[in-house]
């Protein structure tokens, strides 16, 4: 009617009680929440607190990461044992290219040489007389200062008809020693890091296999030099 327009819109006795009930529930749930910050333990944990964060005042749900099928993973881990394989290998060529230039000459480990004088005779005293009086620079038919060498150890025929080749000099001599030295130690380096990628490897290949749902029993544990070790369930293949 027109005399009480100015009260607004008529409203049924049905959407006051829904109002009102709306209102005890959200007075309810806020005095529940009150509640619960009053009692909360500061030490507290729940695995949810790992997945927010609170970001510029707002409170922030980090998204999952992206799942990943086994198939993935071992297409991924493929891809890695290719990459693995191919550094170890591309080691393995420098290795072989530095034995080929050092030929291991003087190298500290190596097991030293031997060189085997015969005598004729099979008198002991005999013998023994020849071992004093021997003179390996003799027997070699080379000059005493070139006895100590593995390599480059002319004869006297030879040192008469041309000049003795390389370094003569005792400082150059030990500078070349120091630069031998150093390839050493580049070699065994390579050395080493070609045995860790292959450990590597290994241990790559091994969590590969893994992933197949076979039966499997663990025979031996995962060391730093080498992968663990499955014995897995025979399954006859069709």
């Amino acid at each position: 009617p027109a005399a009480r327009r100015k009260l607004g819109l008529l409203e049924k006795k049905k959407d006051y009680r829904l109002r009102a009930d709306d209102y005890r529930k959200k007075q309810d749930a806020l005095r529940a929440l009150q509640r619960a910050a009053l009692d909360r333990n500061p030490d507290e944990f729940y695995f949810r607190m790992t997945r927010a964060k609170l970001q510029d005042g707002v409170h922030i749900i980090k998204q999952p990461k992206d799942e990943v099928s086994p198939e993935q993973v071992k297409v991924m881990r493929t891809q890695d044992l290719k990459y693995v394989e191919m550094k170890r290998v591309a080691e393995a060529k420098k290795i072989e290219r530095l034995k080929s230039e050092l030929h291991l000459l003087d190298a500290e480990g190596k097991q030293p040489n031997k060189h085997v004088f015969f005598f004729d005779t099979k008198k002991e005293g005999k013998i023994k007389k020849k071992i004093q009086e021997f003179d390996i620079a003799t027997h070699l038919n080379t000059v005493p200062e070139l006895v100590d060498r593995v390599y480059n150890r002319p004869t006297i025929a030879t040192l008469q008809k041309e000049s003795l080749k390389g370094a003569t000099d005792p400082a150059h001599l030990k500078k070349l020693a120091q630069q031998r030295k150093n390839q050493y130690d580049l070699l065994k380096q390579r050395i080493e890091r070609e045995k860790a990628m292959f450990v590597i490897a290994q241990k790559i290949q091994t969590r590969k296999d893994l992933l197949d749902k076979t039966q499997k029993v663990k025979v031996k544990k995962e060391t730093t030099n080498g992968p663990a070790i499955y014995k897995f369930k025979f399954q006859r293949k069709r």
